[in-house]
């Protein structure tokens, strides 16, 4: 997958709005084989070889769910990599870019938006996606309502509040807020009060309990959602469902000891799907995800770099 799948989004973008580029990863960090993410250091004295592997599921819902359904694959990575794993219960991706920057995190993965800041201010390096078998991949951003909301298309939203989740988020809140702007001519604070739930699953719970009249959300996690009967499909309509988007990179951080970092994608590779507790949680999106493939970051992640470059993002690095 690539920009093709932006199309038609950045076609409607790109007549209002001129690029701005990017900006360049932080400077504590090289590509010399221009695969967009940051090398290994090449001085062994600069790698890091921690005696507990610190890993983090991106904090799209309750982290009490995913401890559980992590728990199998951290105890097959434990038994790869020969290190003891442990589970960290990000509350928020900010919590999570920091806790990889500052070299508390190792192994993660950070949802589509934010694997850009991450490989440019964090060091992340992804390599991993979760697929179906037959290596299909990837959601749709969708604007769901209520019933009885009176927002039945997106020109409806005008006059009323909207929930995105946070300013990362690809779905929660990039290509809603490019698509309400450029197709629909709705601009957020002018024509509709924009509110940040913080979460997929909490904008997805706030529609379905009326406390917002529209949301925009990730279909892979409301799938979910609807699976586990946390909410209920008469509770909640779709008025709007975008192309599809690339889910959640897993990677490790740059500077882990390459064998390590070697045995950490051998973990990811070998582990077995069937049965377990991964494989309840996630096969039911659409398509399912029961398998994890291999990816760059150059290649799976140019549709959402493209949709940034067309909004003028820059991935603003501090301290």
């Amino acid at each position: 997958m690539g920009s093709k799948l932006a199309l038609g989004l950045l076609a409607a973008i790109a007549m209002t709005v001129l690029p701005m580029s990017v900006s360049a990863m932080d400077p504590r960090f090289t590509d010399k084989d221009g695969d967009l993410v940051a090398d290994a250091p090449t001085d062994p004295k600069q790698w890091i070889d921690p005696a507990v592997l610190v890993f983090a599921y991106t904090p799209v819902e309750d982290p009490a769910v995913y401890a559980k359904a992590w728990d199998g694959f951290l105890k097959h990575m434990e038994k790869v990599t020969g290190k003891r794993v442990q589970f960290f219960p990000v509350q928020s991706n900010a919590a999570q870019l920091e806790a990889m920057r500052a070299g508390r995190l190792h192994v993660t993965g950070f949802n589509t938006g934010s694997n850009p800041l991450a490989v440019n201010c964090a060091g992340f390096v992804p390599f991993a996606m979760m697929a179906s078998k037959k290596d299909e991949y990837g959601y749709e951003m969708e604007l769901i309502t209520h019933p009885g909301s009176g927002v039945a298309k997106p020109e409806d939203i005008k006059g009323k509040k909207m929930a995105f989740t946070s300013q990362t988020s690809n779905s929660g809140f990039k290509a809603p807020s490019a698509l309400l702007r450029e197709k629909f001519g709705l601009e957020a604070g002018k024509d509709y009060e924009p509110a940040f739930s913080g979460k997929h699953d909490n904008s997805i719970i706030g529609v379905a309990n009326k406390d917002y009249p529209v949301a925009a959300v990730a279909n892979s996690v409301l799938l979910r959602m609807l699976a586990r009967d946390v909410v209920k499909k008469d509770q909640l309509v779709s008025i709007y469902k975008s192309q599809t988007f690339p889910t959640t990179g897993y990677g490790h951080v740059y500077n882990l000891k390459p064998e390590l970092a070697a045995k950490v994608r051998e973990a990811f590779f070998s582990f077995n799907w069937d049965g377990s507790d991964l494989y309840k949680e996630f096969h039911t999106t659409e398509p399912p995800q029961e398998k994890f493939i291999p990816i760059t970051y150059k290649q799976h992640w140019e549709v959402v770099r493209d949709i940034d470059k067309a909004m003028g993002v820059k991935y603003d690095c501090k301290g």
